[in-house]
């Protein structure tokens, strides 16, 4: 996951931190005082951005020799460590906040993932994430995401024809922007429709719509429009699933559920760095 977007998210969060220098930790100690560190679980989560924190350190010292102790994707107790570091002392501090930064919201992610994953195990259906990400961080969490093992949405409004309520509006109806879609489109792109009624779902169908997105549906709602659409697209649910009614949702018929919550409302993970001089 180290891409030059990853080294320049970095550069930022460093410049933001650290852009002044580090004030206390250089009137302390010299440049040849080294220490070790170690960051370790404070809670039992799913890890996830060790080689980020580890371009951390590197990229505030060379001379800074890092670790990892564990994967991206493993189950972690806490107390575990998950990553060590050796080096100079000053710019192993300047590096500590920036690197739990980026450990603390990915592993988060991962966590919540994880459970979402767990929870629909055996029933078929893929929990996806959306493009409600941070600004900037989005490869980084939804790569996140795949190593709490839920799949990804679209990355990008470039790699998917979805065909939402304001296209809809715009357009004039659903069959009409289904065929400027198909005359425009790659010949290879499907087209997803996001369909609110069931009335919007029986001209998704007419339409000739691979995927058909039903968002904001009720458990009863969805199991009607799947016996409507009767195997004529792929169905899609989206918009007010929570994890305590995941189950719910997750019934025969439908193939996806998207989940804005794996991201934007993943709490971060609880991670620490405890430094021992040498």
């Amino acid at each position: 996951m180290i891409t030059p977007r990853t080294d320049h998210l970095i550069d930022l969060a460093l410049e933001e931190d650290a852009g002044l220098g580090d004030i206390t930790s250089e009137s302390l100690f010299g440049p040849k005082h080294r220490s070790r560190a170690v960051i370790e679980a404070a809670q039992d989560l799913v890890v996830c951005g060790l080689a980020v924190a580890a371009r951390v350190f590197t990229r505030v010292s060379p001379a800074l020799k890092v670790k990892l102790l564990a994967e991206d994707g493993d189950p972690v107790r806490s107390g575990r460590p998950v990553l060590r570091v050796d080096g100079p002392t000053v710019a192993l501090l300047i590096a500590e906040r920036t690197a739990l930064n980026f450990i603390q919201r990915l592993s988060g992610i991962a966590t919540q993932s994880r459970r979402y994953a767990a929870a629909v195990q055996g029933t078929g259906v893929r929990v996806v994430d959306t493009r409600k990400t941070t600004p900037g961080y989005r490869a980084l969490e939804k790569y996140a995401v795949r190593c709490g093992g839920c799949h990804n949405h679209r990355s990008s409004l470039g790699e998917h024809v979805l065909i939402k309520d304001n296209h809809i509006a715009a357009a004039g109806s659903i069959a009409r922007a289904v065929a400027l879609t198909r005359a425009a489109a790659p010949h290879l792109a499907k087209i997803e429709i996001e369909a609110k009624t069931m009335a919007e779902v029986k001209a998704a169908v007419k339409a000739g719509a691979e995927v058909i997105l039903l968002d904001n549906m009720t458990p009863a709602q969805v199991a009607a429009a799947v016996k409507l659409i009767d195997g004529a697209a792929m169905v899609e649910v989206s918009g007010g699933v929570k994890f305590a009614t995941l189950l719910e949702y997750a019934q025969p018929g439908v193939n996806v559920i998207s989940i804005g919550a794996l991201t934007h409302s993943a709490p971060s993970a609880d991670l620490s760095l405890t430094l021992f001089a040498r």
